[in-house]
């Protein structure tokens, strides 16, 4: 009988299932994985070196383009750590805006991961119906910022503007009849918050959707049930945070833990998971979107009854509006200065973190009091996750990376930053 040796494999870093340049050097035996080394450093692209040599308020769009699902979270542990710093006390009807816009970025994420997960594992359908959510949210963002992937919403101090009272809408075309049209634009006749509470109301059902689509299939279960369990205690020792660690039965959430925004004034469950495997991770982000769900409708009703400013009135921090900007020129001073020099903290360090879709997103920033950071490290939640990738896989077959891959719902700009 010939001696069969183990060999090696590369997958990736254009695999189709690797999310973004990840290259797996697996060691395998026949099917089965013997070692998983993943190697990062593909993508990296300098965030915290640049960061050094810009003026604090010009690093904002950056953090949007770290875990690009998870835009405006990103945006909130930035901001936070130099609101800090700076001694700054953010509006009310700010704190809920964000905390608004937090978990509408949330859902966003988790649709995505969904849909890309289940067409890894060999589900279609999935795809299509979460990205069909995923345009009515994205609208939102384009409604607040102009934009509907990278937005630079937040600002120290608050957000860039109040939410809009229209919402955009269709345009009769060529291309749909216009009862189509009509049908599209009926949601969109009253105000920003009026477009997300009809979302609101509807997505429930929609997750049912999902679930009548997954969560009882036979195929999915066997794909999911039993693969890459961690528990407990190892999901603490490899610093897992987020739904890789309520998965396995930690019910660790900073919303709840270190509450921040408007968190302490809303109501809302944290989803622990039981066996730690890659099904309750996928219980954990699905009942996670029905909880999002509750916060931002209590998030509509509080914006909908209380008005208020939605930024600190001082201009040595926030820039002032444009009409006063442009009928005054000490207001024109103070946003050429804050745009082109910014603002200089007292010299310290702080860490600040928020409860990211993916897990404890992190800013530790260090002021040697000039008007640029002297350092920034980010805290990513998916690094320590990538990091227990061997630990997962190993014993397991070819076809379960991917889904181990997929339950850690990898997005490479933050890991590899």
């Amino acid at each position: 009988m010939p001696e069969i040796h183990n060999y090696t494999l590369n997958f990736g870093p254009q695999h189709p299932a690797a999310h973004g340049v990840l290259r797996l050097v697996l060691e395998m035996d026949g099917e089965v994985i013997e070692r998983a080394d993943p190697h990062i450093g593909l993508l990296h692209r300098a965030t915290e070196k640049l960061a050094e040599s810009k003026p604090y308020n010009h690093t904002i769009p950056y953090m949007d383009r770290l875990d690009y699902v998870s835009m405006m979270c990103n945006e909130h542990a930035y901001v936070r750590a130099i609101e800090w710093l700076l001694g700054v006390e953010v509006p009310e009807r700010a704190q809920y805006i964000r905390t608004l816009f937090d978990e509408i970025t949330r859902i966003l994420n988790h649709l995505m991961w969904l849909g890309t997960h289940a067409l890894d594992v060999g589900a279609m359908t999935v795809f299509l119906y979460a990205f069909r959510e995923r345009e009515d949210l994205m609208d939102c963002y384009e409604a607040v910022s102009g934009a509907r992937l990278h937005a630079a919403y937040y600002r120290v101090g608050g957000v860039y503007r109040d939410l809009p009272d229209e919402m955009p809408r269709y345009e009769k075309n060529t291309f749909r009849s216009d009862s189509e049209i009509d049908q599209r634009n009926q949601a969109r006749q009253g105000s920003l918050l009026d477009f997300i509470e009809d979302f609101s109301n509807r997505f429930p059902g929609l997750v049912d959707e999902y679930e009548t689509l997954l969560t009882d299939n036979r195929i999915w279960k066997q794909r999911l049930v039993g693969i890459g369990v961690v528990s407990p205690e190892r999901a603490m020792q490899l610093g897992f945070t987020g739904p890789m660690a309520r998965g396995s039965g930690l019910a660790w959430d900073l919303r709840k833990k270190q509450p921040y925004a408007a968190y302490d004034k809303v109501d809302f469950d944290i989803p622990v998971g039981q066996n730690g495997d890659c099904y309750d991770r996928y219980l954990v982000r699905v009942e996670e979107m029905r909880q999002s769900n509750r916060i931002i409708q209590q998030c509509v009703r509080w914006l909908k009854e209380n008005s208020g400013p939605v930024i600190v009135a001082d201009h040595k921090v926030a820039p002032p509006n444009r009409v006063e900007m442009k009928q005054g020129m000490e207001n024109l001073i103070h946003h050429f200065k804050l745009f082109t020099e910014g603002y200089c903290p007292p010299v310290g360090e702080v860490y600040a973190a928020v409860e990211a879709p993916k897990g404890e997103f992190g800013c530790y920033l260090v002021s040697d009091g000039s008007n640029k950071p002297y350092r920034l490290k980010i805290r990513a939640p998916g690094f320590p996750h990538m990091a227990a990738m061997n630990e997962m896989v190993k014993g397991h077959m070819l076809a379960d990376v991917v889904a181990v891959i997929g339950t850690m719902d990898v997005v490479f700009g933050e890991i590899d930053r």
